[in-house]
Parts: C-alpha cells; sequence; structure tokens
C-alpha cells in the first residue's frame, strides 16, 4: 500500500429493515472504533433512505450493513442505487450476516464491496476497509 491516510477512516454502520438483532452490529462498530476509525452507528430498523442519508451527512468512507432478516438482496441494491443518485460512487458499501454464498456473489457482481460471513475476524474486516477506503477514495 503506497498511499496512506492523514485522518481516520470515517464508517457508518447500520442495521437496516426490521431485523432487531444488533449484537453483532455493536461489537463491530466497537472492533473498527479500536482498530482506529470514526464509527457513526445509525441503530435499528434504518431504511435504506435513512442509512444513505447518514451516510453523506456524516461523510463516511464506507458502509458496512449486518444484515440477519434475509433481505439483503433488497436492502444491498436500494443502497447502491441511492448511493449513485447521490454522487457517492467513492463509498464502500459493504457488510455482513447471514448471506447465501451465491448471493455474496451476486451482490459483489452488481458492485457491492466484500461482505462477511458470521465467523470472519474483526482484523480481517477492519483491513479490507483501511485498505479499500485507501486505494479507492477521491482525496
Amino acid at each position: 500500500m503506497s498511499q496512506t491516510l492523514n485522518r481516520p477512516v470515517r464508517v457508518l454502520v447500520a442495521k437496516v429493515g426490521l431485523d432487531g438483532h444488533d449484537r453483532g452490529a455493536k461489537v463491530i462498530a466497537t472492533a473498527l472504533r479500536d482498530a482506529g476509525m470514526e464509527v457513526i452507528y445509525t441503530g435499528l430498523r434504518q431504511t435504506p433512505e435513512m442509512v444513505v442519508n447518514a451516510a453523506l451527512q456524516e461523510d463516511v468512507d464506507a458502509i458496512g450493513v449486518s444484515i440477519l432478516s434475509g433481505a439483503h438482496m433488497t436492502v444491498f441494491p436500494k443502497i447502491m442505487t441511492l448511493l449513485k443518485e447521490k454522487g457517492m460512487n467513492d463509498v464502500l458499501l459493504t457488510g455482513g450476516g447471514i448471506i447465501p454464498e451465491d448471493d455474496m456473489k451476486a451482490l459483489n457482481d452488481m458492485g457491492t464491496g466484500r461482505l462477511f460471513p458470521p465467523g470472519t475476524t474483526t482484523t480481517e474486516i477492519a483491513d479490507y476497509i483501511k485498505n479499500w477506503v485507501v486505494e479507492n477514495r477521491s482525496f
């Protein structure tokens, strides 16, 4: 990695829809903070519009969506569409939860960043986000 950031990476961690299980999202938010990132946690029951508006207001580098509800094939494409509409083409959309491998591949093919299954280490997630931001964000 030839470039470095002269500021912390800013990440918005979101729970979208009716999924009320937020323990994993809170663990990830804490781990990213401990890895030196600025983390904004939106809380439960957010809409894709709320997530993208918060990401725009907070000027984030990345959005991490935690999803266990099975709505990933609706939520991620909707967020990607809204990001494009707002001109936020250099914001990473990543996430994790209960997402079948075939769906992960389909979402990656649509433009999402890497998606993480349960059991992924927090270090792996933090490293991925940091490296992606350094390599892809316009500064």
